[in-house]
């Protein structure tokens, strides 16, 4: 029987029985940081993200390779593939494993199969108005990677983003599924933006944000003002219309849409347990509360 509900655009759900469901995603990319090792290991962290985002528990995996056959040494290769495989053990997720071809363009990712529990599985429609949104990762990697590639990123930030994107969500779902949590997402490509209004729209909630709350990368704020990847303009177009904005200020508004990679979830949690999931999950941060829906499922002041 396949699920309806669903926290990652990537993912999907099957259950087996009434305490067993599959959950099966994928996710692969170009690279964002200039390390092969620590880019195998991000995109490991992004492509179990979404079991992470429904309480699950990863089970298995499959390696998406995509590299170049000229100008591109085995030794780099290896180490992305190593940089992968560290983060799955880590995550205790077997690598039994995957498919490679030749393309200009390097990409790497990983489809994974993992295990929930249908009764407390958390999903992009179960959050309620009271509930407040807590954000576990700060925002700012699409416009750090942009520098990065344009050579304009201060150190700082570059290192800082790197420990954020490689950072696996397990501790995050753990937190949420142990103080109850109504509902989750995981922050990736659709930006905090995009991924907040299907959460709202899903859940027939308004969300209402408190911008000066959003917890940011070092030199994110600065560098969304230059350096802006495709993917956040593309966001700011087709999610910009569902955003009521109230007096924010300009420069915080690119980050709203800045495509992350390996980003944190967003848990909607009772305000009675949010003490004990921000002791859980030290960074992160309340950025909001839900509503009775109202003209815009996500609001920002």
């Amino acid at each position: 029987m396949l699920v309806d509900q669903t926290t990652g655009d990537d993912a999907g759900v099957f259950l087996l029985d009434e305490h067993t469901a599959l959950v099966q995603t994928v996710d692969f990319f170009t690279p964002v940081v200039d390390d092969p090792f620590l880019f195998g290991r991000i995109a490991a962290a992004n492509a179990l993200s979404d079991v992470y985002a429904m309480g699950g528990r990863p089970l298995t995996a499959l390696s998406i390779a995509a590299f170049p056959e000229r100008d591109f040494p085995l030794e780099w290769a290896r180490a992305i593939v190593d940089g992968g495989a560290a983060a799955l053990a880590e995550a205790g997720c077997a690598l039994l494993g995957g498919h490679s071809v030749r393309d200009p363009e390097i990409k790497f990712g990983y489809a994974v199969t993992g295990l929930v529990d249908p009764a407390r599985m958390l999903t992009n429609a179960g959050a309620r108005p009271g509930d407040v949104i807590v954000l576990t990762k700060p925002l700012g990697t699409g416009v750090i990677a942009t520098a990065i590639k344009a050579g304009a990123a201060p150190a700082e930030a570059a290192a800082a983003a790197a420990v954020s994107m490689a950072r696996l969500n397990r501790e995050a779902g753990a937190a949420a599924l142990a103080v109850g949590a109504r509902a989750a997402t995981d922050i990736t490509g659709f930006g905090l933006a995009g991924h907040l209004s299907r959460l709202a729209r899903e859940s027939v909630v308004s969300l209402v944000l408190d911008a000066a709350a959003l917890p940011l990368l070092p030199h994110a704020l600065e560098l969304a003002a230059r350096h802006q990847p495709g993917g956040l303009k593309a966001n700011r177009r087709h999610y910009g219309p569902a955003l009521a904005l109230a007096g924010l200020d300009a420069a915080r508004e690119p980050l709203l849409f800045d495509p992350q990679t390996s980003g944190g979830l967003a848990i909607a949690c009772a305000p009675e347990r949010v003490p004990e999931l921000l002791e859980a999950l030290p960074g992160a941060a309340a950025i909001g509360r839900a509503e009775r829906a109202g003209t815009h499922p996500l609001i920002v002041r």
